[in-house]
């Protein structure tokens, strides 16, 4: 292939701009790891989340409570969002308000969006985390949990951003979080539905970063959080085989990085650390080496205790 000047002269350009901002981005990447970068300031701010009637959800709301935020509670147990409301008004917060919505329902995840837009306002942070696990081998698991995982743990992720991101990017402001899991990053033996509605769950969080990167709408931030397992209850029964390198986690101190993520436009959060690590390594091993790592780290007998029923993620 032969290029004229001008398309040489564009490509050593855009060539060098490419090993001069890599070279930037790499360094600012090393500074942060020891310089953490200034958190913002989110007093006023409009935080929505999801799946906020107990576990992971609760206790990010009661993290926000101090910071100036008005809340919104979406779940489906109205009795658990009564309790969190009552939690983070005790921690502070003024302005809590909580409706029931079953985020699988495109409909009513419309008509409640249009509520809080009515009651509260436009929405400027959403946090997206309700979902649920069958905890079943794909070819036990009944039709409908298969799709239910689907509707919750992804097709809900469209249907609110449908609803509440046209005012982000009409304000050029924003902030759109995803918990997903690190079972959206690899394949888990025995999660298979949840697996893959967490990689499609990243996948869409990604697609729709960059269309607003590419639309010019950078004030719209996105933060997408892949934890290793909680202890939740949502995984009773499982545990890490080697839990000094991959443990089930607190989700106290989960929801306290997803905050500081937040506040600091952190891009990716994977928990543990060591998870950083374990992607890499992934993407570069062969297949078979990998299902060797996988075996020593316990990825396939993790759910061998699971306790078998149906679990809500919150």
């Amino acid at each position: 292939m032969f290029y004229s000047g001008a398309n040489k002269m564009n490509f050593l350009l855009e060539t060098l701009q490419l090993i001069v901002m890599s070279i930037y981005y790499n360094i600012e990447a090393f500074v942060r790891l020891f310089i953490p970068f200034k958190k913002k300031n989110v007093t006023g701010e409009i935080v929505l989340i999801t799946g906020a009637g107990s576990g992971i959800g609760r206790l990010m709301a009661e993290k926000f409570a101090s910071l100036g935020v008005s809340l919104v509670l979406w779940d489906v147990n109205q009795e658990g969002m009564k309790e969190t409301a009552r939690l983070v008004k005790a921690k502070g917060a003024t302005r809590v308000h909580y409706y029931l919505c079953d985020c699988s329902d495109k409909a009513k995840v419309y008509r409640v969006a249009d509520q809080v837009k009515r009651e509260v306002g436009d929405v400027s942070i959403l946090i997206n985390n309700a979902g649920i696990v069958t905890g079943r081998n794909f070819m036990d698991a009944p039709d409908s949990l298969i799709e239910k995982t689907i509707e919750v743990n992804t097709m809900a992720h469209f249907w609110t951003y449908k609803a509440f991101l046209p005012a982000m990017t009409a304000n050029n402001h924003g902030h759109l979080v995803s918990v997903a899991s690190t079972a959206g990053l690899i394949g888990v033996n025995g999660l298979a539905d949840y697996c893959a509605s967490k990689f499609a769950a990243i996948g869409f969080a990604e697609s729709v970063a960059l269309e607003l990167l590419a639309t010019g709408k950078d004030g719209v931030k996105t933060t997408i959080v892949c934890p290793h397992f909680m202890n939740t209850g949502m995984f009773d029964g499982c545990n890490s085989k080697w839990p000094l390198l991959v443990p089930v986690l607190d989700p106290d101190y989960v929801a306290k990085k997803i905050i500081e993520a937040i506040l600091t436009d952190q891009v990716y959060l994977l928990l543990p650390k060591s998870m950083y690590i374990l992607m890499g390594m992934k993407k570069i091993l062969p297949f078979k080496t990998g299902n060797l790592l996988g075996m020593y780290l316990g990825a396939f007998n993790f759910m061998d205790a699971f306790k078998g029923r149906v679990k809500k993620e919150a």
